[in-house]
């Protein structure tokens, strides 16, 4: 498994190319913004059409994280339907699929702006949780140290022998850790724009996706 191993706020954490993050210690899964559900709540508010195979692709990711690392517990932490009538659409789908994977685990829903009241797929469903050192939420709000959340979908544009490339990224300081989207068709913020920007310490890192994720100053 090609993750990139990183401590934050005493807890040792690894972040997986697909952009989930593993605390093998505590053998948490953590995963933000899989927007299930994304395709349906176009089609039906008279958006773009495409292809009807995000919720599959996204759930093989999920499900190839949770047999890599073969969790006790999985966070996942808000916005996981795009809303809440793409949850009534998709969620028998959704919970045949995750049944086997959420058999003996402890499964906890992140409430999101997108998805704020339970969807009836089984596991707890949260506004926040605190788990040792860390806090989990949808949007980062809190000045403590140990916040780890989704919502902004940071990426980061680099240049790599001479061309420039975006990747998904994860954003570190000494407070606050913020996971890209997990989802298929999310897209992303720029980490250099005002909302991360200036949400982020100076000295923040960023974790670039890929193959082998890794670790640089966040790009301004």
């Amino acid at each position: 498994m090609n993750g990139l191993s990183f401590s934050f706020c005493g807890a040792s954490l690894v972040a997986l190319p697909s952009g989930a993050v593993h605390w093998p210690t505590e053998n948490v899964l953590i995963v933000s913004d899989l927007h299930l559900g994304k395709v349906e709540r176009m089609a039906r508010r008279g958006g773009a059409m495409l292809p009807p195979y995000e919720v599959a692709e996204t759930l093989d990711r999920l499900l190839a994280d949770i047999d890599r690392t073969d969790p006790k517990v999985v966070i996942c932490l808000g916005d996981s339907f795009d809303d809440l009538a793409a949850a009534r659409a998709t969620g028998a789908v959704v919970a045949d699929r995750l049944a086997p994977a959420m058999a003996g685990r402890r499964w906890i829903w992140i409430e999101g702006n997108h998805d704020p009241g339970p969807v009836d797929i089984g596991g707890a469903h949260l506004a926040e949780l605190m788990l040792g050192p860390l806090t989990f939420r949808h949007i980062a709000e809190g000045s403590e140290p140990g916040e780890v959340s989704g919502h902004y979908h940071p990426k980061a544009r680099v240049i790599l022998r001479g061309r420039a490339i975006t990747r998904r990224c994860l954003l570190i300081d000494g407070q606050r850790l913020i996971l890209p989207a997990y989802g298929t068709y999310t897209g992303g913020l720029y980490c250099h724009q005002p909302e991360l920007a200036d949400l982020m310490a100076p000295d923040a890192t960023a974790i670039l996706l890929g193959k082998q994720p890794v670790a640089l100053p966040m790009p301004r």
